[in-house]
């Protein structure tokens, strides 16, 4: 996917995170659309730095660079929405690019991806981009509500690893 696309993936994700964890019209549901967007929209950007450096699609487009920002809100207590974000851009560049890309950077350079994309540069990347965001925000809310609450306040979490000098 283009810059553009994951713009728009981020932005789409925030504003229905959003509704998923606080759901309503109303001020609550407003701040944690606001709380959300940044992190979200700076997670799914950044996997595109290695453009700038390194080889792009494998650098930063791997799993241990997820889990790098899954770990991230647990041991420092903030950017707990970040992770969403780099998620949902390898996603989009698995399922919505012909590429795919590196999962298993720097044991592999093995690209994996889905026979479903189409070029960055295609008349219908808004579209496909649209539509896979549709069914990420349908999977987060699936797991919202049935396995594990998404209102990722994580400040226990981090006083936990305070006491354990991190």
């Amino acid at each position: 996917m283009n810059k553009r696309g994951h713009v728009l993936n981020g932005l789409l994700l925030a504003l229905g995170l959003g509704f998923i964890v606080e759901p309503g019209l109303d001020m609550a549901t407003a701040t944690t659309v606001a709380e959300i967007t940044v992190p979200v929209v700076l997670g799914a950007l950044f996997p595109d730095v290695d453009t700038a450096f390194g080889r792009h699609r494998k650098t930063l487009h791997s799993l241990p660079v997820l889990a790098i920002f899954l770990a991230y809100p647990i041991v420092f207590g903030n950017l707990q929405y970040v992770w969403i974000g780099v998620l949902t851009h390898y996603l989009l560049d698995v399922v919505g690019s012909r590429r795919g890309i590196a999962l298993f950077h720097p044991l592999s350079d093995k690209e994996y991806g889905l026979p479903s994309g189409v070029t960055t540069s295609s008349k219908y990347a808004d579209l496909v981009t649209v539509i896979i965001t549709a069914i990420e925000l349908a999977g987060f809310w699936a797991i919202h509500t049935y396995v594990v609450n998404l209102d990722l306040d994580l400040s226990a979490a981090s006083q936990a690893a305070a006491g354990f000098g991190l």
